[in-house]
């Protein structure tokens, strides 16, 4: 059980102390607003973790990017001096 939904739980419960006697109406509300409220707490999760997994590809392709650059830094220096003993 993840926070969110201890935290809705404990909600209902403080909800069904304060108001004593609730509708059956009533409860399936509270229970259709839980229900939401952990969809959106699921979609978010899934949105962070895409984001988390772009967020790792872009570091991916920025570190070979350096690699290359580095590469090609070693190559124009190695150049460089050989063009200096001619």
């Amino acid at each position: 059980m993840n926070v969110k939904t201890v935290a809705a739980s404990v909600a209902l419960i403080a909800i069904f102390g304060l108001t004593g006697c609730a509708s059956t109406s009533d409860i399936q509300s509270l229970k259709d607003q839980v229900a939401q409220a952990q969809s959106t707490a699921d979609s978010a999760a899934k949105d962070a973790a895409d984001a988390k997994a772009a967020a790792a590809a872009a570091q991916a392709t920025a570190d070979e990017a350096k690699a290359k650059a580095m590469e090609t830094d070693d190559k124009l220096n190695r150049m460089f001096k050989k063009s200096m003993y001619k």
